[in-house]
């Protein structure tokens, strides 16, 4: 088990103006599941689900923040964004009771522990709840969501795609989800890493890339970024490249690419419009990035939605 006390709270208030809401399942074989919901309102939606002892349950969170209610509400678990939680205990069924609050975006994974088994059957010793001792015991685990876990998760919940391949897309996507959550070389560099043992470290790294999504019009220099988080520059690149994968400025691209194909999407805007208001003064340096980071243009991105 592996579970921040922060996290654990044994006392549970029904909370008000609560609505029923479904998840979005999509079957991806005989005992192997995704599940994607979204709330955009503004009241906290209710999920719930059977979900016998046979089964894993991953939970992600990609924004906002939700909470797992057990035991007919004698403890609750909080997800918040950005992070994931593990859930198995072969001795009792855990049914889905999932409150999501406002502006929350969560994907759930659910795989038999035989089908999980075939997949991982000479990993029992690296994954722990398989080995042998174990595997007949409850396990929980929380997490940090990486960078390239993040993107597969974004891209079950935003897809544009015929109905036709749909199954066939969100089965690659479940399977490079699960081998990206037991990427050991991404948790080796987390836990060698010294930058990342301290906390206040972290946060600042996070503070820094909340001015560069703020900011996204006139994003400040490095050397700007790292006087008002109180870090050197060094520090910055460093922890930065840590926790999210890539530099601050390719991070700051991908957001801006993210942004702008969602802007697309909506048909709300026209190409000049969206490349404005991702912060490019010219079209034609938009459309560059765009083809750059989609291998399309803004454009024919749009007539293949159609």
């Amino acid at each position: 088990m592996n579970l921040n006390n922060s996290q654990i709270q044994t006392t549970f208030t029904k909370p008000k103006n609560i609505a029923k809401g479904s998840f979005l399942e999509t079957v991806i074989e005989s005992g192997f599941v995704v599940m994607t919901y979204q709330n955009e309102s503004s009241e906290i939606q209710l999920l719930e689900k059977e979900i016998d002892s046979s089964f894993i349950q991953f939970h992600f969170c990609l924004k906002g923040q939700c909470q797992f209610v057990f035991n007919n509400g004698t403890y609750q678990l909080n997800i918040s964004e950005e992070n994931s939680l593990l859930l198995y205990n072969p001795q009792r069924d855990l049914p889905i009771h999932l409150q999501v609050d406002p502006n929350t975006w969560v994907v759930s994974v659910l795989i038999s522990i035989k089908k999980f088994h075939g997949l991982f059957s000479h990993e029992a010793d690296y994954i722990t709840f398989l080995s042998d001792g174990n595997q007949d015991k409850k396990y929980y685990k929380d997490g940090h969501i990486s960078p390239s876990t993040a993107i597969v998760l974004n891209q079950l919940i935003n897809y544009n795609l015929n109905s036709t391949i749909k199954s066939l897309y969100f089965k690659g996507k479940a399977y490079e989800l699960l081998s990206l959550y037991f990427n050991r070389g991404e948790d080796a560099n987390v836990e060698q890493c010294p930058f990342l043992v301290d906390e206040s470290n972290v946060v600042k790294i996070r503070q820094a890339k909340d001015i560069m999504i703020n900011r996204i019009l006139e994003p400040p220099t490095l050397t700007v970024l790292a006087s008002e988080i109180d870090l050197s520059l060094k520090k910055l690149k460093e922890g930065f490249k840590q926790i999210y994968g890539t530099t601050v400025f390719g991070f700051l691209f991908d957001y801006k690419m993210e942004v702008a194909r969602k802007l697309l999407e909506s048909g709300a805007h026209n190409v000049n419009e969206v490349g404005l208001k991702v912060g490019y003064s010219t079209a034609s340096h938009f459309i560059s990035a765009f083809k750059k980071q989609y291998g399309t243009t803004p454009k024919k991105y749009i007539q293949s939605l159609n």
